[in-house]
């Protein structure tokens, strides 16, 4: 296996007219000014001297002509408005482009793999985003992580295109028979081909509100995004959050044309949490995760099963044995445990769908007794 692998990420490179360019090393600069508010800690946490990063400071301001940085007497030095607003921005672009990288990371590593060693089984798994998934790639053996939307990864299922696919579903029951009913073309019609499908469970998430702490007492629930005064950011359209979003404005009788900026997307949970921080909008809906990352208030709303799917048949293959094995380590679990809003969900075993929801039903019907009984 390659011991060594490819890691790719992004980079601003800022180039005026008459070509000057300005050193990247300039974001960690803001970066850790952001963090400690002394420029001599901030500098030496990002591998240079003071003199230069007094230097890159003042290249800085006289590349864009304005301050990157305010320099108060008793007060130490922070980044500037504009100094932040670069700082979201490149922030925005990582989490934005993430997925899209990482899955070309792995693609480049699977064919250095194979041009290195020469063939070597390979576990494909096509998923959707998401923080406890990004970690099996840490699994024994090659595996091959491609980040898409579940009816792209369903479609890659049914084609042979990969091994496994993820798919996320509520555990209340009844939003999870109507997520059921957008992708059963899909589902039965593997099963049509003879294609048997397993469950490989693996986590539950949260999802639901995330917005900034300043915001929680004017924006509650889903009604308050119907306010002209609230601007929310959206995920995109294909997605699985984007669709039990749009489940849960149903159960509300809200219509998205009554949210401003319901139009504006967003193509992972992080980019949405990275808009909310940013101040470019009040609100998002994504994973209790994302909030956390940045330091966000969330107002959960429903709770899922996030599994990974496969054909029956792909169970006995050695690497999928290694997978099922590495999700139900000690070590892997300690992992999980470290996301916020994500729970180990009986993590490696597999099952169907038709008993994973018949257990959320029993489950839901022991829950209505028990309230009905106080």
């Amino acid at each position: 296996m390659l011991r060594k692998k490819l890691n790719i990420t992004p980079a601003w490179l800022f180039r005026s007219d008459d070509g000057e360019l300005l050193d990247p090393v300039l974001f960690r600069l803001l970066a850790n000014l952001r963090e400690t508010g002394k420029l001599t800690r901030a500098a030496e946490a990002a591998g240079i001297s003071y003199r230069h990063a007094w230097n890159l400071l003042n290249r800085g301001e006289a590349f864009f002509g304005m301050p990157l940085a305010d320099m108060r007497k008793g007060h130490g030095t922070r980044p500037s408005p504009l100094g932040e607003k670069l700082l979201w921005s490149e922030q925005r672009v990582r989490a934005r482009l993430g997925p899209q990288i990482d899955s070309m990371a792995s693609e480049l590593n699977h064919q250095l793999q194979q041009l290195l060693e020469g063939a070597h089984p390979v576990l494909r798994l096509h998923a959707s985003h998401g923080y406890a998934v990004a970690l099996l790639p840490e699994c024994p053996g090659e595996l091959d992580l491609r980040y898409c939307n579940p009816l792209e990864a369903l479609n890659a299922l049914g084609r042979g295109e990969c091994d496994l696919a993820s798919f996320h579903v509520p555990s209340s029951p009844q939003l999870a028979e109507r997520v059921m009913q957008v992708y059963r073309p899909q589902l039965e019609g593997q099963s049509q081909r003879g294609q048997k499908l397993k469950v490989i469970r693996f986590v539950t998430r949260r999802q639901g509100l995330i917005l900034r702490g300043e915001d929680r007492d004017r924006i509650q629930g889903l009604a308050d995004l119907a306010r002209t005064d609230v601007r929310f950011i959206n995920r995109d359209e294909h997605s699985g959050t984007r669709v039990l979003f749009n489940l849960l404005l149903a159960e509300q009788g809200i219509g998205e044309d009554q949210i401003a900026g319901a139009g504006q997307e967003e193509f992972t949970h992080t980019a949405v949490a990275a808009y909310v921080a940013a101040g470019m909008a009040d609100v998002g809906f994504g994973l209790e995760a994302a909030a956390a990352q940045f330091g966000l208030e969330f107002l959960p709303l429903s709770t899922e099963h996030y599994l990974l799917i496969c054909h029956e048949d792909r169970l006995e293959q050695d690497n999928v044995q290694q997978l099922l094995a590495f999700m139900s380590s000690r070590s892997f679990l300690a992992e999980i445990a470290t996301l916020s809003g994500y729970a180990p969900d009986r993590c490696g075993e597999v099952t169907t769908f038709e008993a994973l929801l018949e257990e959320d039903r029993m489950a839901e019907n022991r829950r209505i007794v028990e309230r009905n009984r106080r």
